[in-house]
């Protein structure tokens, strides 16, 4: 396809697209409404949305006396790069009413990116895959329900393996998906 050609520019970047994967999470206010909200703004935003998991209601991972989370993950493709897609990440979560302080707190939407394909990419801003997906089974439930068989990249097993082994015992159950779909 020669490059000169304006009218198919618009498909040429996705034969570079990578497959990336997100963990939404919601405990405050409209839960499912927030979490479809960033489905739409991260389809703009970022890329298309393969997979989508089931949402799962968990107990908070490091808080005390808060509220049960939404959690949700998402498989995109898209062109930018890490540190683009953290940048728009977190744009996103302050048009939805993030209040980002230090240490875990209650949130309107959290967008973790857990996996970049099979990147291994640790920066002062972002280390990709996500440092806590093998303690966390509110990530790996989701993640092992869409991915099972995904390989990461640093620990040599798959998602039902880290789920397998995960030694968090916090609840992480499915809910109804009122909210599912783009």
């Amino acid at each position: 396809m020669p490059l000169q050609d304006k009218e198919n520019l618009y498909f040429w970047p996705f034969y570079w697209m990578t497959g990336v994967y997100l963990l939404l999470g919601s405990n405050l206010g409209n839960k499912i409404g927030h979490l479809v909200e960033a489905r739409k703004q991260i389809t703009q935003h970022l890329g298309p949305i393969l997979q989508e998991s089931s949402q799962y209601s968990t107990e908070p991972w490091g808080m005390s006396d808060s509220p049960t989370f939404l959690n949700q993950v998402l498989t995109i493709e898209t062109v930018l790069e890490p540190l683009n897609i953290l940048d728009k990440i977190l744009k996103i979560e302050i048009g939805l009413g993030r209040n980002r302080k230090n240490g875990y707190q209650n949130r309107t939407i959290d967008i973790d990116l857990l996996y970049y394909g099979n990147l291994i990419f640790n920066h002062p801003e972002l280390n990709i895959p996500h440092p806590r997906i093998s303690a966390r089974r509110f990530v790996l439930k989701p993640l092992a329900e869409i991915a099972p068989h995904f390989l990461h990249p640093v620990l040599r097993l798959t998602n039902q393996q880290l789920l397998d082994q995960c030694a968090d015992s916090l609840s992480v159950t499915v809910v109804r998906d009122e909210g599912r779909g783009c």
